[in-house]
């Protein structure tokens, strides 16, 4: 059976609570601490990739940030996070597509992702996320990406994932200037630890 990550990303959102699902952060501490340390202005272009109904949008709409871009695959993710959002929703923009067929006249100066991906295990799809990346961030923009580190599980929401290193991603993203990267342990909400590394990237310009 071939997988379809759209049918089965829209099953998972619709069936399951926030809190139900491994990846549920009630506050996303690591992702706003490194977004505050890029030291982005409050109008520079955000875009978290994968979003699904994460609390980030709702921290990042807190602190001031005025042009938040929430890219997903499933609909029903997206809605949830709006019907959360109520009236703030309207200040965020909203993109249903899968991340390998996104296109986008908008650059920014932030690409987000936390646990998307390490779902692409094929390497056509890894080199083509890369490519989104390069051509949707500004020339010194900045990336913050969160994958499963070679600590961490071999598989993820009954699906096979793609574990990474600070040298493999350092390797995925070798024209960018590699800021850090560091281990981070993640306990899913009934309890089990899970190993991400963290890795933030920042373009060398023009």
């Amino acid at each position: 059976m071939t997988y379809d990550a759209k049918a089965h990303w829209e099953s998972i959102y619709q069936t399951k609570k926030p809190n139900e699902v491994s990846w549920y952060q009630e506050k996303p501490k690591t992702s706003l601490n490194l977004i505050a340390e890029t030291g982005l202005d409050k109008d520079s272009r955000i875009i978290d990739i994968g979003a699904g109904d994460s609390n980030l949008v709702d921290n990042l709409l807190n602190i001031g940030f005025r042009n938040i871009t929430i890219l997903d695959v499933s609909s029903a993710a997206l809605e949830k996070a709006k019907k959360r959002l109520g009236n703030r929703a309207n200040a965020v923009k909203w993109v249903v597509s899968d991340l390998r067929e996104f296109e986008t006249s908008d650059r920014y100066g932030l690409w987000h992702d936390r646990a998307v991906l390490h779902f692409l295990t094929r390497e056509e799809d890894i080199n083509k996320y890369a490519e989104v990346v390069r051509r949707s961030l500004k020339p010194n923009g900045c990336l913050i990406l969160s994958t499963f580190s070679e600590n961490g599980p071999k598989k993820c929401s009954g699906l096979d994932i793609n574990q990474y290193s600070e040298d493999s991603m350092k390797k995925l993203f070798s024209d960018f200037e590699h800021i850090k990267s560091f281990e981070e342990e993640h306990t899913t909400p009934w309890g089990v630890s899970q190993i991400f590394i963290y890795s933030v990237f920042k373009g060398k310009g023009v």
